[in-house]
């Protein structure tokens, strides 16, 4: 079965706001309540749709920042300057308001808890949300599989989720690309970024450039083309 398929018989439902939080300046997850939500697997992703008075409707798709739990979703949206979504999302929605969600979607960029591992996550900016939710499920379900994560973001200030991954029980490298620090200058993922993981299911996500360039370095590092996935994004008008 398609995508395709799949958004079409995927009904909207109704979501109302729970409770919001902020990530960075700039990013906010958004926990949602939504009476019908199927569940799904971390790593997928759930549209969303906001509708004007005048019936204006727009809509975004997002990826799903936590494992399942029964009706109840997280999202973490970052603000897209001049789009017509992630502005509302991260500036001006508060609990109790109603939105509506469609998911969820993407079966091939998934973690199950029954896989043993080893698994190496690769994030770029927001790239790491559906990579959190995959660390997430690991902690919820008692996962022993072993896990590195090599995080790259413009500096500290823009990291998503910095003192839960802090204190996660997984290999976290972060890259900043316009902040030195000690051990590392300022700049892109190089090849000396990612560890040497043999035989890992990888998974690598976020902007277009970034997810081609680790791609093609973890293919030069020897890692089987079979076992990288990716999920990228680029501009959609936020």
């Amino acid at each position: 079965m398609t995508e395709t398929v799949v958004r079409r018989r995927t009904p909207w439902l109704a979501a109302t706001v729970h409770s919001v939080r902020s990530e960075t300046a700039v990013a906010r997850t958004i926990v949602l309540d939504v009476p019908g939500w199927p569940g799904h697997v971390a790593g997928q992703h759930a549209d969303v749709k906001l509708t004007a008075p005048d019936g204006y409707s727009a809509q975004r798709s997002y990826s799903l920042a936590a494992p399942a739990d029964g009706e109840r979703i997280e999202l973490t949206v970052q603000l897209v300057e001049d789009g017509e979504v992630s502005p509302y999302l991260v500036d001006e929605l508060l609990p109790t308001d109603q939105l509506e969600v469609r998911g969820p979607i993407g079966g091939w960029f998934t973690w199950h808890a029954t896989e043993p591992g080893p698994v190496l996550l690769v994030a770029g900016g927001s790239g790491i949300v559906p990579l959190m939710a995959m660390v997430r499920e690991r902690a919820r379900a008692g996962s022993t599989a072993p896990f590195a994560l090599v995080y790259s973001t413009r500096g500290p200030a823009d990291a998503f989720y910095a003192d839960e991954l802090a204190a996660a029980d997984i290999a976290t490298t972060m890259v900043y690309t316009r902040t030195a620090t000690d051990t590392r200058p300022a700049g892109r993922i190089t090849a000396a970024d990612l560890p040497d993981a043999a035989g890992a299911r990888v998974y690598v996500c976020g902007p277009t450039g970034f997810v081609e360039t680790v791609s093609d370095l973890l293919l030069a590092h020897g890692h089987d083309a079979a076992n990288i996935r990716t999920e990228r994004f680029g501009p959609s008008g936020g």
